[in-house]
């Protein structure tokens, strides 16, 4: 029996000019695996098949076939390759079906068994056929296609910002690969049709050696910072208590001066630091690491209960901070580290000289009560756009000049039938064109 057929599988887009945040190829080596997968899961599909009571007369003889099932199929032969203008295709020959029925005969001649045979398993033949293409074609193209929607487009990352992963083109088939570009862009949930444009380099895939390769480009993190900024996150207010209590004494001690000035009735009231970043961070990616900068801005006063709050100081923080991406299963982290900061006054030169001695306990308080937090958010990532049940392994980092890849393995974390009967579209069961209940060959 043979099932020569061919399985395109292709995500539409909106051809757009616009340059891609995060490229994605997959590789020919990651086609085994996938193939291994799709045709577990279609041998699967093919088990349940109904197939209907075959009876009718022919001359001197009646038949009547019932309660047919499958017990095994094998798909011998099967090929899943990329080919240039048609994505994706799947083709399968030779495959192998094995049958139980049950079997009525009525004959008037003794020497007519092997015609009746051969008449028999054309009949089958025939009914096979016309079970196993609606399948094929359900499998295909309703049922993976529900796969593939479990690929994040447009969702939610956390409570003030979403990610955009709309593909921009028409995936880019050659014989080795398969190339996606997506818009890669963070958006404030507050205001979703905002878009920070994108004027970062466009990331480049070159490497064949692993089943699947990511590319991100510095607008890919910009976009994310600006979304933040843009959301109202980015500050942090620490108030008595939870500001350390060695920091509390620096400052009460640096500014005694000015709290005998200003308001010596309150010289016992609480201290508090307000810090708020004042323009969206920026990304620098370079073959020796990836940056982060930002500047904020840092207000020291005093809090005394029900009364407003006294001034101290106020000042402009610029630190530099580095970060290192990792890949775990399809959630991209980053680990942050503080590297360069000084601090100088939004007031004078002679103030920011003034100000050197708190450089030191400001830095810890960089690193003890803001780091963490920091490091909490970017330890949750982010999702890549990959279907459910798939994962990134053996991942490996590598910076460029303007964006970096990550080079991984794919490995199946759920079966492809658990996460597909997961999605299955509402209402779905089964090809839409059902055979009729008892079908008589033609001789």
């Amino acid at each position: 029996m043979t099932l020569p057929w061919g399985l395109f599988l292709a995500l539409l887009a909106v051809t757009s000019a616009e340059t891609p945040g995060c490229k994605i190829r997959v590789t020919s080596k990651a086609l085994d695996l996938v193939k291994q997968e799709g045709l577990k899961f279609l041998e699967q599909e093919l088990e349940t098949i109904t197939i209907p009571d075959l009876r009718g007369s022919e001359g001197p003889f009646s038949y009547n076939i019932s309660e047919v099932k499958v017990n095994k199929l094998q798909l011998v032969q099967s090929e899943l390759y990329f080919k240039p203008n048609h994505d994706l295709i799947l083709y399968i020959s030779n495959a192998s079906i094995s049958l139980h029925f049950r079997r009525e005969l009525l004959y008037w001649f003794l020497k007519i068994y092997e015609f009746l045979s051969t008449f028999i398993i054309s009949g089958m033949g025939f009914l096979l056929d016309q079970q196993i293409c609606p399948v094929l074609y359900h499998a295909g193209l309703v049922l993976l296609n529900s796969l593939l929607d479990t690929v994040p487009v447009r969702s939610a990352v956390d409570q003030h910002v979403g990610i955009d992963y709309s593909l921009l083109n028409d995936p880019v088939t050659s014989a080795s690969n398969l190339d996606m570009d997506f818009r890669g862009a963070f958006f404030p949930l507050s205001e979703a049709n905002i878009s920070l444009p994108n004027q970062a380099v466009e990331p480049q895939l070159q490497e064949n050696e692993r089943m699947v390769y990511v590319a991100f480009s510095e607008f890919f993190f910009d976009s994310a910072m600006d979304s933040y900024f843009r959301a109202g996150v980015l500050r942090l207010e620490l108030v008595g208590d939870k500001v350390p209590k060695d920091l509390d004494m620096v400052l009460r001690a640096t500014f005694f001066g000015s709290i005998i000035l200003l308001s010596p009735a309150v010289i016992d009231a609480p201290l508090k630091l307000e810090l708020q970043v004042l323009a969206p961070p920026r990304c620098t990616i370079k073959p020796s690491g990836t940056t982060i900068s930002v500047t904020a801005g840092l207000v020291i006063a005093l809090a005394p209960p029900d009364l407003p709050q006294v001034q101290l100081s106020s000042m402009t923080m610029d630190a530099r901070l580095s970060a290192k991406m990792a890949l775990r299963g399809k959630v991209l982290q980053a680990q942050m580290d503080l590297r360069r900061f000084r601090i100088y006054s939004n007031q004078s030169a002679l103030e920011s000289l003034a100000l050197i001695p708190l450089q030191a306990p400001l830095k810890t308080l960089l690193q003890i009560a803001v780091m963490p937090l920091l490091n909490e958010r970017t330890k949750r990532g982010v999702q890549i756009p990959l279907p459910e049940g798939i994962d990134f392994v053996k991942e490996v980092v590598t910076n460029q000049a303007g964006f970096l890849t990550i080079g991984a393995d794919l490995h199946f974390s759920k079966g492809l039938r658990e996460v597909i009967e997961k999605n299955r579209p509402t209402g779905d069961h089964g090809p839409t064109s059902s055979p009729p209940q008892s079908v008589a060959p033609t001789s």
